[in-house]
């Protein structure tokens, strides 16, 4: 079914739209959704204090639902919790109007989002949010002796699924059955991972990555293990194991096999790295002709103003919780370049590419034709630029 259901309704002036999140990345979404000023319906917890008949005074949590009207968004990208503190705006038994309230979005519940404003990229967001074919289309193992992460990787941000542990005793001399039996047991166990986790219907490609020969020795034992139990998911996804070197088995080492040439040339289908070859080619250009790669605000709309860029590169965190001018700012860039025939490329903040965007200001883009320098033009509109 849909990730986040929806259903949109006029309300009045205000737009609203029902979203049901179904996993921590849904969570993400809505976090990029959510701008103060909003108004937020949603199932929560309140403690009330209650006096008993003989005067004492006790609390319990109810469980009721509350409007409030956005005032802080918290987002916890560990736990992938979201807290939404704001003000009461309609009767409830239990909470005066005007309290303040602050409501923990919690997984398979649903809750409803109004606004006075529903510009395309948030529109674009709940799309993409919705369309489970846009999800997590790669997938990692990445692994040392005695120690494998099994990661699925989504447009934006890395899911861990199974972390395996074996502890396999070092080879004695002459005497390698125990090393060699754990061993077994370990890469028994990642196999198993990777059956339950691992939906290929979904996933196009699955990196294995190691320092030394784990990988090398696994997939041996993997598809021998597929050949030998006649495992049909296995064998007829062989083509979608890649194996690639990293330096550990430990999570991080994840980011470095992402950058990795060889390896994002092998991931060029998938969309995480979709964004990271259109950053790629920003660089390039930039070094090449440098009057066709533009980045800041500033530049890229004049950019725009001359029908000039051809590719956008813009942050997600750019339109997250800015007052309304500063994001409509943004809103308008996005549509006017897709107006003029421009593609536009929104990066995750949670990515390593979209880490690397926000160091050039969360927007960049690559021109069809060269503008000449435009320093001075910098100097007329930085005083606007805040």
């Amino acid at each position: 079914g849909p990730k986040l259901q929806r259903d949109l309704d006029i309300m009045g002036e205000s737009l609203q739209v029902t979203l049901m999140p179904e996993e921590p990345e849904d969570m993400w979404h809505t976090y990029n959704l959510l701008q103060v000023g909003d108004s937020l319906r949603a199932s929560t917890f309140r403690k009330v204090l209650t006096e008993s008949s003989t005067g004492s005074v006790g609390s319990n949590r109810v469980r009721t639902t509350l409007t409030i009207s956005v005032e802080a968004i918290d987002f916890d990208t560990q736990a992938c919790q979201l807290r939404v503190k704001g003000t009461n705006i309609q009767e409830n038994e239990y909470v005066k109007m005007g309290a303040y309230h602050t409501i923990e979005l919690e997984l398979n519940r649903k809750f409803t989002l109004a606004k006075k404003v529903w510009d395309s990229v948030v529109l674009e967001r709940i799309e993409q949010a919705c369309d489970p074919a846009q999800q997590a289309d790669l997938a990692a193992v990445i692994m040392q002796e005695g120690l494998a992460n099994i990661v699925l990787v989504t447009p934006a941000m890395t899911l861990l699924r199974a972390k395996v542990e074996v502890t396999i005793p070092r080879k004695r001399r002459g005497n390698c059955s125990q090393h060699d039996k754990a061993l077994e047991r370990f890469f028994e166990a990642v196999m198993q991972g990777i059956l339950r986790h691992i939906s290929f219907d979904i996933v196009k490609c699955v990196l294995v990555a190691s320092p030394g020969f784990v990988k090398d020795q696994f997939c041996t034992y993997l598809f021998g293990q597929a050949v030998k139990t006649d495992n049909k998911i296995l064998l007829e996804n062989r083509s979608k194991f890649v194996q690639v070197h990293s330096s550990s088995g430990h999570k991080y080492s994840l980011k470095e096999v992402l950058s990795d040439p060889t390896v994002t040339s092998r991931l060029a289908d998938t969309k995480a790295a979709g964004e990271v070859k259109v950053l790629e080619d920003f660089y390039k250009m930039l070094q090449q002709e440098p009057d066709r790669a533009f980045y800041g605000v500033a530049h890229v709309e004049k950019a725009n103003e001359a029908m000039a860029i051809d590719v956008l590169l813009i942050s997600d965190e750019l339109f997250r919780h800015q007052e309304v001018a500063t994001r409509s700012r943004y809103v308008k860039l996005v549509d006017n370049v897709r107006d003029n025939g421009g593609t536009v490329r929104i990066f995750s903040s949670l990515h390593v590419s979209g880490e690397q965007l926000n160091q050039l200001s969360g927007v960049a883009a690559i021109l069809r034709f060269p503008i000449a320098d435009l320093s001075d033009a910098e100097e007329d509109s930085s005083s606007d630029e805040e």
